[in-house]
């Protein structure tokens, strides 16, 4: 799938267009005619001969030894969505994760990924740096449901329950040193596991992201572990992914390895990719357009149904205290 039609289309503009996400299968027809190419959707010569059905591929969910006891977790009543949840099986196999596909597709490709063992190490201005096993982190941290509205800056959207705990806890958990003013996140670097890191060799692998730190110690701040009452699928960024439900959903890092304290502001990946379409702070902001697409509606998966874009995605009443501090300025995209 990575050696299509779209891939050259992709590498062009960096993103997918508008007109692909708002009509995904007759673009794909498009371009499937004008060059002989099979239909996207069909499973993937990789996907085949993995010899796994599509639907094995859709929940390629890891089973880790604490799983049986810590999924489901008990939802937190405070952070509850006004919309319906988008169906799992929709979830698990329209997402972007580049590192496996350019494709809405990354299920097909996450077999080879192996997401335990596992370590995420925390660095930088704190006084107590420390590389915490994925074992080790999930018995520290009490698990909880959040129901969370999900934006792509694509103009998509889902609601989806995530499992997992405050960013906040494990920041204070290493104990920040005053000096640390930003968080920087990297993720996983895996080519021989990764398809998408091996070929799309445009991009600078591994992916990171950076807010402040105010950000990541806002009570929204998430890590997931978990998805639909159980660990996270592979290719919804297991085995722990970053949640800014208040951003576009690529300010939120998949299978993040490190994260760091430091007094300068990090590059985001997007953002150095290109600066022109995505900004360091990505926040919703319905009245900030994309250059190539409107931000004022989104489209709901499943449904197609086109609802207006909420401010901060709909969380700007529990954001006050940033704009006392970093949003003050009005520099908010």
């Amino acid at each position: 799938m990575l050696n299509n039609p779209l891939r050259r289309y992709w590498n062009d503009k960096g993103v997918t267009p508008e007109l692909h996400y708002c009509n995904r299968r007759h673009f794909i027809r498009q371009l499937a005619v004008a060059s002989g190419a099979t239909i996207a959707g069909a499973p993937s010569a990789r996907h085949l001969s993995a010899g796994l059905s599509d639907r094995d591929a859709m929940y390629n969910i890891p089973l880790h030894p604490l799983s049986e006891k810590l999924y489901p977790a008990k939802q937190n009543p405070a952070y509850k969505a006004d919309r319906e949840l988008t169906p799992k099986d929709e979830v698990f196999t329209y997402n972007n994760f580049y590192e496996f596909s350019l494709e809405k597709d990354p299920h097909r490709y996450v077999e080879p990924f192996q997401p335990f063992p596992w370590e995420l190490e925390v660095t930088g201005l704190c006084g107590k740096p420390k590389k915490w096993d994925v074992d080790e982190l999930l018995k520290a941290f009490p698990l909880e449901e959040r129901v969370y509205r999900l934006r792509c800056v694509e103009a998509w959207a889902m609601t989806v329950p995530w499992t997992g705990f405050p960013l906040k806890l494990l920041i204070e958990k290493c104990q920040p040193d005053n000096k640390a003013k930003y968080v920087r996140f990297v993720s996983f670097y895996r080519p021989e596991q990764a398809v998408g890191q091996r070929e799309s060799t445009e991009y600078s692998w591994p992916y990171y992201e950076g807010v402040h730190l105010e950000e990541a110690m806002h009570p929204l701040a998430f890590v997931a572990t978990g998805l639909y009452g159980k660990q996270l699928p592979k290719q919804s960024g297991s085995p722990l992914r970053i949640v800014f439900p208040w951003k576009y959903g690529y300010k939120g890092p998949k299978s993040v390895v490190r994260i760091e304290l430091t007094d300068k502001r990090p590059q985001t990946f997007w953002n150095d990719a290109l600066s022109q379409e995505y900004g360091y702070f990505s926040n919703v902001i319905p009245e900030k357009p994309h250059p190539r697409w409107s931000q004022s509606s989104e489209r709901l998966l499943v449904t197609g149904e086109r609802v207006p874009t909420r401010l901060y995605n709909g969380y700007a009443d529990q954001l006050e205290d940033l704009h006392k501090t970093i949003y003050k300025k009005g520099d908010v995209f």
